[in-house]
């Protein structure tokens, strides 16, 4: 389970003086999930960070809302023994019940194709309401993403395929943001792309 890869090395790489997102940034982007949510009046009660890294939603969620149950994984032994998450392979791994909000936000440019999808798999088994979702595509590593700040060893797929395997499970409300399709949640017909 161990990937040696995402080791101190990597942190001090892409978290360390000039990290990929500032704590200040995820802030931000977790307020503002946490608001949609309570928008479409189905609260947060339970969070799970996977590929946690430095667990910078961890962090504000213990921080915001400590009454809210967190969890935090990730499959590199160094993030775990540094910042305190379970070791686990959400390739390999799903959680014994489901979350309210699960956040996964590049990760899973790191696994081939056939890996991806059991994580997608996985990562919908692990979704009550909320999924929160990042990779790296081949239009990012091409257009958007600063590429000296960014890890380009990856497998870039296009957008289309993971919209098409999340679209099995979940609604696409927009900015990363995923409803699950048998959650309780009601989306106008201008809150979600078809």
């Amino acid at each position: 389970m161990a990937n040696q890869r995402f080791n101190k090395k990597y942190f001090d790489r892409y978290y360390g003086k000039r990290p990929v997102r500032s704590l200040n940034e995820v802030a931000h982007l977790a307020a503002a999930v946490h608001e949609l949510a309570s928008w479409w009046n189905s609260p947060i009660r339970s969070v799970l960070e996977v590929g946690a890294g430095p667990g910078d939603w961890s962090q504000w969620y213990r921080a915001m809302h400590p009454k809210i149950r967190v969890m935090s994984v990730d499959v590199s032994e160094h993030a775990c023994a540094t910042y305190g998450h379970k070791q686990r392979d959400i390739a390999t791994w799903s959680p014994p019940h489901p979350f309210d909000l699960v956040i996964c936000m590049d990760v899973l440019q790191y696994l081939d194709d056939a890996q991806a999808a059991r994580a997608l798999r996985n990562l919908a088994k692990a979704t009550r309401t909320y999924l929160y979702f990042d990779a790296l595509t081949e239009f990012d590593a091409k257009h958007t993403v600063d590429r000296d700040a960014t890890d380009l060893d990856a497998h870039l797929r296009s957008g289309n395929w993971y919209r098409q395997h999340l679209s099995r499970s979940f609604l696409q409300a927009g900015a990363g943001l995923w409803i699950r399709k048998s959650s309780s949640v009601v989306l106008h017909e201008l809150e979600h792309s078809r």
